[in-house]
């Protein structure tokens, strides 16, 4: 099926671009959200005024945007977790997390599809793309540390003078598994 876009559709096209897509893409999804219209012959003499009008639109968009680009860039989030001693997260820090974290730290409202990160699952310092319009993608800075981290800093700087010392200082389920191993 052939669709002309009536408005700009992330992962698909900008407005006024005549796209293939599947049948049932185009007929559930896009035709009754307004997103597009059959590509007829009536339809193809608009894509030309209906892309210049989108263009203008766009940039408009993106200008009163790269203000709030511009504070996301300047965003640490900062989340503490269980991990195992390999660095592997127990669970993950999810889009969702994310967005909830910008809305805590800087007061913007960011829908968590429009994080475009996988769940991270791993302790350390991420880049996580934050989709504010199809051509403003800025970058929030995430960190990923141990929980209780700053206990283990301390307990690893005399690690050889007391290896008994350090037990104590572990969260409670990893001071039940220090005398199995």
């Amino acid at each position: 099926m052939r669709v002309l876009l009536l408005k700009d559709v992330y992962k698909l096209g900008h407005a006024g671009d005549v796209k293939k897509v599947a049948d049932g893409y185009g007929r559930n999804y896009l035709i009754p959200h307004g997103f597009a219209a059959l590509a007829t012959a009536s339809a193809l003499k608009q894509a030309e005024t209906l892309r210049q009008n989108a263009a203008i639109a766009r940039a408009k968009l993106n200008a009163e945007m790269q203000g709030v680009a511009d504070k996301l860039k300047s965003i640490t989030l900062t989340f503490a977790a269980k991990a195992g001693e390999t660095g592997k997260l127990y669970g993950s820090i999810t889009t969702a997390q994310v967005a909830a974290k910008i809305k805590e730290v800087s007061g913007l409202e960011i829908d968590r599809r429009n994080v475009g990160h996988q769940p991270l699952r791993e302790l350390g310092e991420f880049q996580v793309p934050v989709r504010l319009t199809t051509d403003l993608i800025p970058t929030v800075k995430v960190v990923i540390h141990r929980e209780g981290e700053v206990i283990k800093t301390i307990a690893a700087a005399a690690p050889a003078e007391a290896p008994a010392e350090a037990a104590p200082a572990a969260a409670p389920a990893e001071a039940a598994e220090a005398p199995a191993a």
